[in-house]
């Protein structure tokens, strides 16, 4: 069938990484016989005017193109511009709850009013966690009877297990095995992360090693701490290379509707230290990992020794991230999206 993909976040040449855990999930659909248009923004910050842009060229796309079903990644505002550009073409829409869209939901004003309107006018609701979707229902109770569990699912080819001390080689991250754990964190340096409580909690352990793959405003406050690498942002064809590096994926988040990184960790044999609060409970087994209360200060340094402690390499966590293999994943979304474009008018 014919899909639009419309999404604010799409990568691009000066940013590789922005949203390019869709790229995986495109590609899938269009290797199952699916044709995919994107309309996007491919860019950070910015001023609000450029979301006027995306429903601007999701309308064109959708005129163009004519597809039998329009697919919004995140609710707002993405999913108000496939809103529009649905009605512009008169085929049923569809749309996918990531995590911030639902946590913007009774905290940014308007937000709930218009995401409402966009969820009454749906054919079908994706949240990528159970988590997620009862969070979404608390604030849009009319997204249950549309709602369907999903999420992007990890490229197993791409994120296939490479050699430890190959990679600590490349990246000068230490390769003597006097050096104890390595420890890697994924992400933007802000507060949810938690990454100042991970910082501190590696301090405690008083061994091993840690690198933050990633950038943010909490930047300044990791700086010149004892055997803490900051690598800044990095293309995501690097991400590999560092998973591969580590001992221990840790992503200790106050919340984490689901857990990419995490889980393409784990698809790479990794082992991993994840948050209670979310997703990474649906899918980290305690043979991948170690889940953790990510308020409780105490409970972070033994939960880094435990998952230490799992084997590295780790078979198990690889089998527990093929349950979420992109190829499963994009082909439990075509049936939702087949179902949707069957109730066109």
């Amino acid at each position: 069938m014919r899909i639009l993909l419309v999404t604010q976040m799409w990568p691009s040449e000066r940013e590789p990484d922005l949203g390019s855990f869709l790229v995986p999930l495109v590609r899938q659909l269009e290797r199952t016989g699916h044709e995919v248009e994107v309309a996007a923004l491919s860019r950070r910050g910015g001023p609000p005017t450029k979301y006027l842009q995306l429903r601007r060229d999701a309308i064109r796309a959708a005129k163009r193109f004519r597809p039998e079903v329009v697919f919004a990644h995140f609710l707002f505002p993405a999913g108000l511009a496939g809103a529009m550009a649905a009605r512009a073409c008169g085929a049923p829409l569809v749309v996918m709850a990531h995590g911030q869209d639902v946590a913007n939901l009774g905290r940014v004003p308007g937000i709930t009013a218009v995401t409402k309107r966009v969820v009454n006018g749906s054919a079908a609701v994706i949240a990528n966690s159970s988590w997620l979707a009862e969070r979404l229902c608390e604030h849009v109770p009319a997204a249950r009877e549309k709602l369907s569990i999903a999420d992007c699912g990890v490229d197993l080819d791409a994120f296939a297990p490479l050699d430890a001390a190959g990679a600590r080689r490349e990246l000068g991250w230490g390769s003597e095995p006097g050096d104890g754990p390595a420890y890697l964190c994924l992400g933007s340096l802000i507060e949810r992360k938690n990454v100042i409580g991970l910082a501190d909690a590696f301090a405690r352990l008083g061994s091993g090693r840690l690198a933050f793959v990633g950038d943010g405003p909490l930047r300044e406050h990791l700086e010149g701490r004892a055997n803490v690498t900051l690598t800044g942002r990095i293309p995501q064809s690097e991400v590999p290379q560092w998973v591969a590096a580590c001992d221990v994926l840790c992503q200790p988040s106050l919340i984490e509707p689901f857990g990419q990184a995490t889980l393409e960790a784990m698809a790479m044999e990794r082992s991993v230290v994840a948050t209670t609060v979310g997703g990474p409970p649906e899918f980290v087994t305690p043979e991948a990992g170690v889940l953790v209360d990510p308020h409780d200060d105490e409970a972070l340094p033994p939960a880094m020794r435990r998952a230490a402690e799992l084997p590295s390499p780790n078979p198990a966590a690889r089998a527990a991230a093929a349950e979420h293999d992109v190829a499963k994943m994009a082909a439990r979304m075509a049936a939702v999206l087949e179902r949707a474009g069957g109730l066109r008018p």
